[in-house]
C-alpha cells in the first residue's frame, strides 16, 4: 500500500514536470520574440504580409515582334520556355498576335477570347454595298453588345427598317443621310459625317443613305445593345410588305386598286443603289412636328480633353440625351503611353481606328491573357466584360486611336492609380510592399491616360 502511494506521488510529480516545462519554454519564446523586436512600422508590416507568397517577377514582358518584323522572326518561345514550330505555320497571323503566340510570363489560365477581326466575319455583298457583323457567334464573350461594319456606295440605301435593339453609329468615312419617325409621328432627317454619330431607340423605323459628299459613298460602324443581335434579323419594309396580301395593303393605304402595289419587290432589298440625295433634303412636314431630341450628334466637333500621353472625349446621355443605352469614348494614346482601368457595371466593346496596341485582360482567380490589336492589315474589335481589370498600351510608333463603347447611358470607369492614391498608404504598403517614394507618385486625380 505504501509502495502504491509512493508510485502515485512520483507519477504526479512527473506529470507536473512534463506539463510545466513546455509552458515555461513557450513563455520564454514569446518573451524573447517581443524583446527582439520593436513596434512594427507600416513598412515592416508590409514585409511580414507579403513574404507569405513569392514576389512577382520584374522580368521584361514586351511583345517580341510586331507586324513589320521579318517573317523568320515569330517563334513560340520566351526565354527558356517554348520551342520552334516544326509543322505548318501561318506566319502573317503569328506576326499579328505576338502576345498570344509567345505570351508574357504574367499571363495565366484562361479569360476567353477578347478579340475579333472583321476580316474573319462573313460579308453580305449587295448591289450598292456590303455588311459584316460581330456577335456572340464569333466572339462568345461579347454577350451585351454586337456590331456591324457597313459600306454604302454614293446614293445607295440601307432600306427602311427597324429592330428590337437600339442602334448607335459612328461614321468612319463619307456622309450618311438618316431619316426616322417616332411613335408620336414626329419625323427627323440629318446628314451625319465622319466622326459623328446617330442613335435610334428600339423599334424606331429609320433609313440610311450615302450622300455624294464623298464620291466613294460612306462607311460606318453600328453598335447594338444585345450580343446576340444579327443584322439578318432586322424588320425590313420590303420584306414585310412582300408577305402581306395586296388587298390588305390596298386597304391599309386606302387605295381602291390593289394593282397600284403590283411592283412591290417580292424579296427584301436590304441594300440597293439609288440616286444621290441632295444635301439639303427636307423631310415632309409633319402635323406633329419634328422629334424633340435629335437622333444625330456632331461628335467630331467636341473638343477632346488633352492628357499626358493622349486624349479622351466622351459622349453619353449628358451631351447626347437620346442615347440612353449606349455611351462611348474616343481615345488616342501616344507611343509608349497607356490607359489602365475597369468599368464597374458595364461591358466595353472597342474598335481600333488607327495604330497598334495591346491589352492584358484580368478575369480574377489568376486568369490573365494578353491580346494584340492593330488596324493594318485588318481592323480589330475588342471586348471587356464588366469589372474585368485591363489596360491598353500603345506598342507602336504612331498614335493609337480607338473607340470604347458601353451598354450604359453614362461613361464610368475606375482608375487603378487613383484607387491606390486614395487608399491609406499603410494598406497599400501591406499589399504591395511599396516604398514611400513610389506611393507619393500615385495620382489622387484620375489619370485616364498615363504618358
Amino acid at each position: 500500500m505504501i509502495h502504491c502511494k509512493s508510485s502515485l506521488l512520483l507519477l504526479a510529480a512527473l506529470c507536473r514536470l512534463v506539463i510545466s516545462a513546455p509552458a515555461a519554454s513557450s513563455s520564454a519564446s514569446i518573451t524573447e520574440s517581443a524583446s527582439a523586436s520593436t513596434v512594427p512600422s507600416a513598412t515592416d508590416s508590409a514585409s511580414l504580409a507579403v513574404t507569405t507568397v513569392p514576389f512577382a517577377s520584374t522580368n521584361p514582358n514586351e511583345p517580341l515582334w510586331n507586324n513589320d518584323s521579318p517573317n523568320s522572326v515569330p517563334s513560340p518561345q520566351r526565354g527558356t520556355l517554348g520551342a520552334p514550330i516544326l509543322g505548318p505555320d501561318n506566319v502573317p497571323i503569328d506576326l499579328q498576335n505576338a502576345d498570344l503566340f509567345a505570351p508574357p510570363s504574367t499571363d495565366n489560365g484562361n479569360t476567353g477570347n477578347a478579340k475579333w477581326p472583321f476580316a474573319m466575319s462573313h460579308n453580305r455583298l449587295q448591289t450598292g454595298g456590303w455588311a459584316r457583323q460581330e456577335n456572340v457567334q464569333v466572339m462568345p464573350m461579347a454577350t451585351e453588345m454586337a456590331s456591324v461594319n457597313m459600306r454604302l456606295e454614293a446614293g445607295a440605301i440601307r432600306e427602311l427598317h427597324w429592330h428590337k435593339t437600339s442602334e448607335w453609329a459612328y461614321v468612319l468615312k463619307g456622309t450618311t443621310q438618316v431619316t426616322a419617325i417616332n411613335t408620336e409621328g414626329q419625323n427627323f432627317i440629318a446628314n451625319v459625317g465622319p466622326g459623328d454619330l446617330w442613335f435610334f431607340p428600339p423599334g424606331i423605323p429609320h433609313s440610311l443613305q450615302a450622300t455624294g459628299d464623298d464620291p466613294e459613298g460612306s462607311e460606318f460602324l453600328l453598335i447594338f445593345d444585345d450580343g446576340a443581335f444579327s443584322e439578318d434579323d432586322t424588320f425590313l419594309l420590303t420584306d414585310w410588305l412582300s408577305h402581306v396580301p395586296a388587298e390588305v395593303i390596298a386597304k391599309n393605304f386606302q387605295v381602291d386598286n390593289s394593282e397600284a402595289f403590283a411592283h412591290i419587290p417580292a424579296k427584301q432589298l436590304y441594300i440597293f443603289p439609288s440616286t444621290i440625295p441632295p444635301d439639303d433634303q427636307q423631310a415632309p412636314i409633319s402635323p406633329q412636328g419634328t422629334v424633340p431630341q435629335s437622333y444625330a450628334f456632331s461628335f467630331s466637333t467636341v473638343n477632346a480633353t488633352q492628357l499626358s500621353g493622349g486624349s479622351v472625349k466622351v459622349v453619353d446621355s449628358t451631351n447626347f440625351p437620346i442615347s440612353t443605352t449606349i455611351s462611348a469614348a474616343e481615345v488616342t494614346i501616344e507611343p509608349g503611353a497607356m490607359s489602365p482601368q475597369w468599368h464597374p457595371t458595364m461591358d466595353e466593346w472597342s474598335f481600333f481606328i488607327e495604330g497598334t496596341g495591346r491589352m492584358t485582360l484580368f478575369a480574377s482567380q489568376s486568369n490573365a491573357r494578353t491580346f494584340n490589336y492593330q488596324v493594318s492589315p485588318f481592323p480589330r474589335c475588342r471586348y471587356v466584360p464588366a469589372s474585368m481589370g485591363h489596360y491598353v498600351e500603345n506598342t507602336g510608333n504612331t498614335t493609337l486611336k480607338y473607340l470604347e463603347i458601353f451598354n450604359s447611358d453614362r461613361f464610368e470607369d475606375i482608375s487603378l492609380n487613383q484607387w491606390l492614391a486614395l487608399t491609406p498608404p499603410s494598406l497599400v504598403k501591406a499589399h504591395l510592399n511599396l516604398d514611400d517614394e513610389t506611393i507619393a507618385k500615385l495620382s489622387k486625380t484620375k489619370p485616364l491616360i498615363i504618358g
